[in-house]
């Protein structure tokens, strides 16, 4: 089928059966190397965030550019995560193809995804630490900072239902990205496979658990230092477990029932002997 159209992309049935031998890989990396990936994999997230606010704390843009041009931007997130290497725990919500098909235990997916969503929360929040200590939130007048705690907030105040369902769609997004990326053979393959649905998801407002885990403690670290907007509510602890824990439970939907187990029955069911 490439041949005949004169690509060498790899078609969707051999990205299933390389998606699911690379879920395997995974699933058995040893628990260093696995933390450290997912720590790098949390800070990368980070500074597609950090891009993004940069764009958002323009307040010249329209609101529909500054959420097309901010998505855009915050692709350099996955881009990091994918080219260089790292463990993600939204994309690796597609182990599930490899699981469904009996070449992973349940026990070795939930030692996966638990490490690895540790890891990113260690990446993500250090990273804002960093960049809180940085003086970054001060750029622009102090409209970085300001920016930061009002989305933190804004996700803070969403229903868990909102919250849930936000983040469904945004994995079914992010791991519609990976699966594509893992289609292509080069750096430009990946780079264009990945920018389109990062952006869709990020302009659409749909919530990522990662991205969260660094908004959440910098706007938090703002708010402390008494440099955020005045009359606005706190971002709290409390506030923001709630929003991770329905975030969370949608990414993982998303991602392994939509994504993953509907391209096992598709493409993978039946041919474990492939």
């Amino acid at each position: 089928m490439t041949e005949l159209y004169g690509s060498d992309a790899y078609a969707p049935r051999e990205i299933a059966q390389r998606v699911e031998s690379v879920g395997v890989a995974k699933a058995r990396l040893e628990t260093l190397p696995l933390l450290m990936l997912g720590v790098l994999a949390g800070a990368f997230i980070g500074l597609g965030a950090l891009f993004f606010v940069l764009v958002k704390s323009d307040a010249t843009l329209s609101w529909a550019v500054s959420q097309v041009l901010g998505g855009l931007v915050f692709s350099l997130g996955l881009l990091l995560v994918v080219v260089a290497g790292a463990e993600l725990f939204t994309g690796n919500n597609l182990l599930a193809m490899a699981w469904a098909d009996g070449k992973i235990t349940s026990a070795e997916v939930l030692r996966n995804w638990i490490l690895v969503c540790t890891a990113n929360f260690v990446g993500a929040a250090g990273l804002a630490l960093l960049v809180f200590l940085s003086g970054h939130p001060d750029l622009n007048g102090g409209a970085i900072g300001r920016t930061v705690v009002k989305i933190a907030l804004a996700k803070q105040d969403l229903s868990f239902w909102q919250a849930f369902f936000r983040g469904v769609l945004c994995n079914v997004l992010v791991c519609m990205a990976v699966w594509m990326a893992m289609g292509g053979r080069s750096v430009v393959d990946k780079a264009v496979a990945i920018v389109f649905p990062v952006s869709a998801f990020v302009a659409a407002g749909f919530e990522h658990s990662i991205a969260n885990m660094y908004f959440m403690p910098l706007a938090m670290l703002i708010q402390q230092s008494g440099a955020g907007p005045a009359g606005l509510d706190a971002v709290t602890w409390g506030g923001m477990a709630a929003n991770l824990a329905a975030v969370i439970a949608g990414n993982l939907v998303g991602g392994s029932v939509l994504v993953g187990l509907t391209y096992y029955v598709i493409y993978r069911r039946g041919q474990s002997g492939a």
